[in-house]
């Protein structure tokens, strides 16, 4: 299934029944007065999140989501059936915006909740809502009104609560398929990671969390180079980011630094959330040089944010790791409630 994060959708709420004209005619009241029912309401335009969805492929190819329409009323004072209400189920974590007018409309973040898009259209009222003591045979009835039509933007943001951040081959991927059951693609070239894979990391016997490998960032992604601005999106929901660094990096203080600068310019509000800083590949640095090198990396970033060595190849400093964030994590959680 291709993963969707982004569509553009045009949705148009049922419009109204007309109300009916019509008098009551029967064998001893030939003259029963009006009886003109009215129009059903248009049904309205929802969307839903629903927990077993997790791409929006399919308003990719089905742009046009049209409500029923509401009923005409009929005689004997009959109301007209309300047209159905659409809903559009979308995945947990979906934003809505209003594109014509540039309104975000809201977000669906948990299961169940719903989000009215565009309302239905109300039924007319029928010639019976119209006689007087004046006018006593009312041949006119209203009108249904018309539904609203909208350009509507939906954008899905993952909800996980760590978010990986590095440059393409900074061992994202192989992190997460080391600390969860997802199996992210793996391989020595840029850009192996297309698409946000989320994996739950296991924190003893009764708790978890969600990690998320985003696509590899590089400089410019901000400004719409590589993947990085399609999917920095993602790391707006996460409770913690994990900044991901290898040891063969030529010069890792200007990686961190080129990473931190696409965070602030895409939104800075993401260098207040809480980080972790990892350097990845620790299996290529010789056993003995471990401290020293850690030593010297501390030295050079003058961060208060956490670090650690890491490596998926060997494990090291896994268990650490899982530890250091699901702390993190708590305290996040904590400070929202």
């Amino acid at each position: 299934m291709r993963f969707i994060d982004h569509v553009v959708i045009r949705v148009r709420s049922g419009n109204g029944g007309t109300g009916c004209v019509a008098f009551r005619r029967e064998k001893y009241e030939p003259r029963g007065g009006p009886a003109g029912g009215d129009g059903g309401r248009g049904g309205s335009v929802l969307v839903e999140a629903d927990a077993h969805l997790n791409t929006l492929l399919d308003y990719r190819y089905q742009q046009h989501q049209f409500a029923q329409s509401g009923h005409p009323g009929q005689g004997k004072k009959k109301s007209g059936r309300d047209g159905a209400d659409l809903v559009l189920r979308v995945p947990c974590g979906t934003t809505v915006t209003d594109r014509s007018q540039g309104i975000p409309l809201g977000e669906v973040l948990k299961p169940g909740d719903r989000l009215m898009l565009a309302e239905g259209g109300r039924g007319g009222r029928g010639n019976a809502w119209f006689k007087t003591a004046i006018r006593q045979a009312p041949r006119y009835a209203q009108p249904g009104e018309a539904g609203e039509e909208k350009t509507i933007v939906m954008e899905l943001k993952m909800l996980a609560d760590v978010g990986l951040v590095g440059f393409p081959n900074a061992g994202k991927s192989s992190l997460v398929a080391s600390v969860s059951a997802a199996r992210p693609k793996i391989a020595d070239y840029p850009f192996t990671t297309l698409v946000p894979v989320p994996g739950i990391v296991s924190v003893g016997d009764f708790e978890s969390f969600v990690i998320a490998d985003i696509p590899g960032i590089i400089k410019g992604a901000s400004q719409g180079k590589g993947l990085g601005l399609r999917f920095l999106r993602h790391i707006e929901r996460n409770a913690v980011l994990l900044v991901m660094i290898p040891v063969d990096s030529a010069d890792p203080l200007r990686e961190f630094e080129t990473l931190e600068n696409e965070l602030e310019t895409h939104d800075p509000a993401l260098l207040q959330k809480p980080r972790v800083v990892v350097f990845s590949k620790a299996d290529l640095l010789p056993p003995d040089t471990h401290g020293t090198w850690m030593a010297d990396m501390q030295s050079a970033f003058g961060t208060a944010d956490p670090m650690l060595l890491i490596s998926s190849v060997t494990q090291q400093g896994l268990p650490q790791l899982r530890r250091l964030l699901w702390s993190c994590i708590k305290s996040a959680r904590s400070q929202r409630i």
